[in-house]
């Protein structure tokens, strides 16, 4: 999926479509570099399979590929606080956002919110902590996705690389095997049909 989000994105952005088998092979040397201790095998994607998940990921995402991002909210919001590094740590709040659903599931103002709030309480902002108090937008609603970023956070805390990606990739569906290239009409295969 990982490779199929990269081509698309690439579509979509003016910089202009990645060669999708330079893709491939960027993949694989990347699989083969940083997982070596959970592959066992090579890099089993080709540029087919690539071309057909993008068919079910434009499906998932009900062909929308507009994702707005909290950035300029938060650039907005940072002004009427001031202070540098309440903005900066905010900033990098944001960035790890991205790295979960919360991107998904509610609308920017309020993941930058979020992050400015969280920053405020870091670096003990009295001013920011006033300014939220006069906001007319619930503190819960802040709170929920503050709660979500924080679970990312505890989730990196106790994650090891080299204990938990060997079943992370065990678990990811393989491309069957047919004379066409294509996944055989199916999305994935089950785990007793992968390997």
């Amino acid at each position: 999926m990982a490779p199929t989000c990269i081509f698309l994105a690439s579509k979509v952005e003016e910089c202009g479509a990645i060669p999708i088998q330079r893709l491939i092979t960027v993949c694989s040397s990347l699989i083969k570099s940083r997982f070596c201790f959970a592959m066992t095998s090579d890099f089993i994607y080709r540029p087919q399979h690539v071309l057909e998940c993008e068919f079910y990921l434009l499906e998932m995402m009900d062909c929308c590929l507009i994702v707005h991002q909290p950035y300029r909210p938060l650039t907005l919001y940072a002004e009427n606080l001031g202070g540098p590094e309440v903005l900066n740590t905010a900033w990098h709040i944001v960035n790890d956002s991205l790295r979960c659903d919360v991107i998904l599931t509610h609308p920017p103002h309020m993941i930058a919110l979020s992050a400015l709030h969280m920053s405020a309480v870091i670096h003990n902002n009295e001013n920011a902590m006033k300014w939220f108090s006069d906001l007319t937008i619930s503190m819960d609603k802040i709170t929920e996705v503050s709660q979500k970023i924080i679970q990312l956070y505890e989730m990196w805390r106790g994650f090891d690389e080299k204990k938990e990606t060997p079943s992370i990739l065990f678990r990811m569906p393989r491309p069957r095997s047919s004379h066409s290239g294509s996944l055989s009409g199916s999305r994935c295969s089950t785990p007793s049909t992968m390997r």
